[in-house]
Parts: C-alpha cells; structure tokens; sequence
C-alpha cells in the first residue's frame, strides 16, 4: 500500500480510502491511485485485513450441487451481489440439504473465519438443521421454510403462480391444470398455493395436481396424459422444462399450441423465448433476491439485527405466445 501512495503521490491512508470505496476522495485523486495499483499489480491481502479490522471479506454459500436453473441463478446472482460489494464467496455444494451435510458445510465455512453465511435451502429436509445452527453466526437463508423463525429471501412462489393461473383464466379458460414439482420443494408448495387459491377465489374447478420432477422429461409424461383428455385447455407448468416437455407431447398428439391447449411455465429460463411458441413465463428476479440476502446479512453483521428478518421478492409475468382463447 505505501509503494502504491508513493507511486500515487498520496498517504497510504487515501490508498486506503479507494480500496475501501470511500465517498471523501476526489474522482481525479481516486483514478491516479487506481492507475498506481494496476501497475504495480497490488493485489490486498484479505487474510491481513481480516486481522486488522476483525472482519472477513469472504460470504460462505451452502448450496445443493444441482444444475437446476433457480438455484444455479441464485448461487451466480449472489457472487455478482457480493463481488459488487467487495466480497469473495466461497461455496460449499452438498450432495444432500439433510443436517449432517449442511452442519458439515457450515463448519467448513466457520473455519475459514466467514463473516457470514448463506444457505439456500429450498427443500423440507434443510429446516431441521438450520434450527440446530450456532446462533451467533450471521446466517440467511434462500427459499426457505417461511414458518421457521429464520432470516429469510425468497421469491413469492404463491404470487407468481396467481399470475400465471389468472392470466390463463382472463383468456377464457374455464379451469387451468397444474403440473407442481418435487412434493419436498417450499417452490413447489407456494405455485400449487397460488394455483389453487385463485381458482377457487374464480369459483373454477380445481383438477387433481399432476406431480413430476422438475425435469422435461416428466413434463412430458405429464403432457402425454393431458394431450389425451379433449377438455384440458390450459396448463400452468411448475418451470419451464416441465413446460417444454408438455408442449413436446401435444404436438405429438396433434394438440396445437396455443390453439387447442395454452401452456403457462415458472422461472424464465434463457431458451423460454425460442421455445415454438415462445413460452409465456413467470419470471423471477433472482439480482433483487441475491442483493437483500446480501443486505441482511451485513445488517447482521454490522448492527447485530434480529435474525427473524425476512424479505419477499415478486416475480413478474413474461407474456409471448403460447396463451391463447380456449377452442370454440
């Protein structure tokens, strides 16, 4: 730091100032010393600095190890989120969200002096280790157990499933069929909530819910079914890729889309708007999420803040066009 304020032609103490994003430096002094530490490659020692200040500029993740678009999102939004707010992260993926692999990996994180952890935690199995974690540790959970007494970021599942099932029955359909997703996933609870109560709020019939994975390929199975039964007109999908194998079934049974049946998915994937039709979706804002899980846990840290904070993102419906008037 001294090498780079002599190169500058400032203290070390402006150098500082910079790293730290300090509001007091003037613009053309901030530009000298950024110039300075690209060229002598100074890179800050973050083990040092935790010994200084007493705080670690690290953020620990616990995450399952999936390829799932929703907590892939979350896990890339949130290392955005962190690296904008001058953290690392360090994740520590698990094969299962049971207490012994969370306990595990939150230990692993607690050894590595983290100055806060969050756990995304969407299935029923995480809650139970969740309680049993040290109470003293800043901690935030993603997609949570909403009746556990925990800090907690979450998309509002049962909202973005009111959206979707109100925008198939503003179209004319008479009811709306749902394929949820995995019966221990908090996500899959909320849509079939959402889906349940707005048909009922529409005095709509409410068919049996047809229950799959969260794989295209169980959307299809699904799909198969639904392309056999004349009066199913519309389907709200649990995500996209049980919405992309529904949509593959009824063009091989000559149901068109959206025709003859409209289908409604959940997340937004990339490829949502190339599907044939382009899918309309519900989508969530996985940035806002990530930016006020990253907000509790400073509160945390830095105020000592009740760990019962919760936070509730909306989602937002994307209209294309695979949602059409029901057949005559």
């Amino acid at each position: 730091m001294r090498d780079v304020a002599r190169l500058a032609g400032v203290s070390h103490q402006t150098v500082s100032r910079v790293l730290n994003g300090h509001p007091n430096v003037r613009e053309q002094t901030r530009l000298r010393v950024q110039a300075a530490i690209a060229e002598l490659r100074y890179r800050p020692n973050r083990a040092a600095r935790a010994l200084v200040t007493g705080r670690s500029q690290v953020m620990g993740v616990v995450a399952l190890n999936t390829i799932l678009y929703g907590p892939a999102s979350l896990l890339s939004a949130f290392e955005i989120a962190a690296a904008e707010a001058g953290f690392a992260v360090s994740v520590g993926s698990v094969r299962s969200l049971d207490r012994r692999s969370i306990a595990e990996a939150v230990e692993r994180h607690l050894a590595h002096r983290v100055a806060g952890i969050v756990v995304i935690a969407p299935v029923e199995s995480a809650g139970e280790a969740l309680e049993c974690l040290p109470t003293d540790v800043p901690l935030v959970t993603v997609d949570g157990d909403p009746r556990r007494l925990l800090p907690l970021v979450t998309v509002d599942q049962v909202e973005g499933a009111r959206q979707a099932t109100r925008h198939l029955l503003d179209a004319g359909h008479r009811t709306v069929w749902h394929i949820s997703g995995p019966a221990d996933w908090f996500d899959s609870a909320g849509r079939i909530e959402g889906w349940r109560s707005t048909l009922l709020a529409a005095g709509a019939e409410v068919p049996p819910v047809l229950q799959a994975d969260w794989s295209a390929a169980s959307g299809y199975r699904c799909g198969q079914m639904l392309a056999r039964m004349p009066a199913v007109t519309a389907v709200f999908a649990a995500n996209d890729h049980l919405a992309l194998g529904v949509v593959r079934a009824l063009h091989e049974h000559g149901r068109r889309v959206p025709v003859d049946v409209s289908v409604v998915g959940f997340d937004d994937v990339p490829e949502a708007a190339y599907f044939i039709p382009p899918l309309t979706t519900v989508r969530p804002d996985f940035g806002a999420v990530a930016t006020a899980s990253l907000s509790l846990l400073l509160e945390q840290i830095e105020s000592g803040a009740d760990r019962a904070l919760r936070h509730t993102i909306a989602p937002t419906l994307i209209v294309r066009d695979s949602v059409a008037a029901p057949p005559a």
